[in-house]
């Protein structure tokens, strides 16, 4: 039941007062996403945002009806902002999987911090280079605060160049005989443009399904980022028109989530689309930690149906990461030579390993700071020191609703798929203190709900314990408490399932 994850921003609103601007980095949906929510519950002078991202944040913001609200400046290269004095702001190009994607400086009185934002040194690119130049000569200007991308820093060696991955496609779109469906994250555009690059070369038709998907595509081709002539793209409903051999369908989905385009071809659900004989499903992606099952849930589907399905692995080198493996990181402290240094963006695990490749090449083990969500580190007249502890954790939003869902709403509905619902109900008269109608069971989704002698023997245990407790002054609290205690110790001995009961008790008074 829940649309969205976000941060927690109470610091944020506690500290509504020192917000000068937020700077994106890129246009990837983990970091723009959450942009409608936060300028809800906080006022943002200004965004700074690279072409794509700003393009993609705007389109947001006009879907929730808050462009108003927002006042976005674009940035490049070589562009420098000065913010009320207090920060000067400057950016450096890096290689990632999608176009636009920077690294940003910030100078200040006390000190230099960089961040490095999303990033793989990627020679060969499909687009602008990172730029190596500029991040020595930051280097050699002196950084005193490094924050760096850590999420690969587990593989050793390098992150496999985009290029690698368009000679797989061009091997795949060689031999597949009929349909090929093509799913990959609709924010990496670097993908979509190889995608149909080949599906042009071989004359194939491109048919694009997936609102998030084609949303991107619009965005990217009015700016330039993917080249794919007006002619090669068709309607869904027109597919029947060509040859098995002739289309290719790119689609959202590579993740298994239930509502996206594959998802629902797999199940059949899709008006225009059904999986035939002949057909090739290819995953250019990688499986994010947790969503395995879903995906093999998909495979399965897709191969019932019978399409050949293709995934990334060690035969069919179809997805590239878009972040650094061990020597790209190597590379960057050489570069960037920081005082201090602190691993971003990644897993506990992750962190730890990347404070121990910057060990290695050199930074001091007093100087590496591994943070844990709501930690915090303060920079003052160049040195780094232990911050304080910041309210943290996540908002969970149903709908739009900005203030978002507390944890105890999320564990009743957690407690309610896990171990289904009991509802007491009971009448009793006030005046005389006698219970008028014995107790009545009404169950969804609880375990043995069929059992008749489960039921029943709760239900008398039940009614003995508040005829008991109605011979003596009592209060609807007391005989609430009593129902659930005597039903919840009930059910957890015998199916050992905790539901959630629901007291409800009627007066004739």
């Amino acid at each position: 039941g829940i649309d969205y994850v976000v941060p927690d921003y109470t610091h944020l609103k506690n500290n509504r007062n020192k917000i000068r601007a937020l700077i994106i980095t890129h246009g990837h949906e983990d970091h723009i996403g959450g942009i409608p929510f936060l300028i809800q519950s906080v006022n943002i002078p200004v965004i700074y945002a690279p072409k794509l991202a700003a393009a993609m944040i705007r389109n947001r913001l006009e879907e929730n009806k808050m462009i108003q609200r927002a006042n976005i400046v674009e940035y490049h290269d070589d562009d420098v902002f000065n913010i009320n004095d207090e920060f000067t702001v400057s950016f450096f190009r890096v290689t990632h999987s999608i176009p636009d994607s920077f690294g940003v400086v910030l100078d200040t009185k006390e000190g230099r911090i960089v961040s490095t934002g999303d990033f793989k040194v990627d020679l060969t690119p499909i687009g602008p280079d990172i730029d190596l130049t500029k991040m020595a000569k930051l280097g050699a200007e002196g950084v005193d605060l490094l924050l760096s991308d850590s999420t690969n820093s587990e593989t050793e060696g390098y992150t496999p160049s985009e290029r690698n991955v368009l000679d797989s496609i061009e091997d795949i779109f060689e031999v597949a005989p009929g349909r090929l469906i093509v799913s990959t994250f609709s924010s990496n555009i670097s993908r979509i443009q190889q995608i149909c690059e080949v599906a042009v070369k071989h004359n194939r038709k491109i048919t694009i399904v997936g609102r998030s998907m084609e949303k991107t595509i619009d965005i990217s081709r009015s700016f330039g980022y993917i080249h794919v002539p007006d002619e090669s793209i068709i309607e869904t409903k027109d597919i029947k028109k060509y040859r098995p051999n002739e289309i290719v369908i790119l689609c959202t989905g590579s993740q298994g989530e239930p509502m996206a385009a594959l998802t629902r071809i797999a199940n059949g659900e899709h008006k225009d689309i059904k999986i035939s004989l002949g057909d090739t499903v290819v995953f250019s992606s990688s499986a994010i930690p947790g969503n395995g099952i879903m995906i093999s849930k998909i495979v399965n589907l897709l191969s019932r149906c019978g399409a050949d399905v293709i995934t990334n692995s060690i035969l069919s080198d179809i997805h590239s990461s878009g972040h650094p493996s061990k020597q790209e990181l190597r590379l960057v402290l050489k570069l960037f030579k920081p005082k201090y240094f602190m691993p971003m963006h990644g897993e506990y695990r992750m962190l730890k390993i990347h404070g121990e490749i910057a060990e290695s090449v050199g930074v001091d083990k007093e100087n590496i700071f591994i943070l844990d969500n709501g930690d915090s580190i303060k920079l003052a007249r160049h040195k780094i020191t232990m911050g304080y502890q910041i309210e943290h954790g996540n908002t969970y939003i149903d709908g739009k609703d900005i203030n978002g869902l507390n944890e105890a709403v999320i564990n009743d509905r957690r407690i309610l798929t896990e171990d289904g619902m009991l509802t007491i109900a009971i009448a009793i008269d006030s005046k005389t203190n006698k219970l008028i109608v014995p107790p009545t069971f009404y169950t969804k989704g609880l375990v043995n709900q069929s059992s008749e002698k489960i039921m029943d023997e709760c239900r008398l245990l039940v009614e003995q314990a508040i005829r008991k407790t109605l011979q003596n002054k009592t209060t609807y609290g007391e005989l609430k408490n009593i129902m659930k205690i005597i039903a919840g110790d009930y059910f957890l001995k015998t199916t050992k399932s905790k539901p959630m009961i629901i007291p409800v008790i009627m007066s004739k008074n």
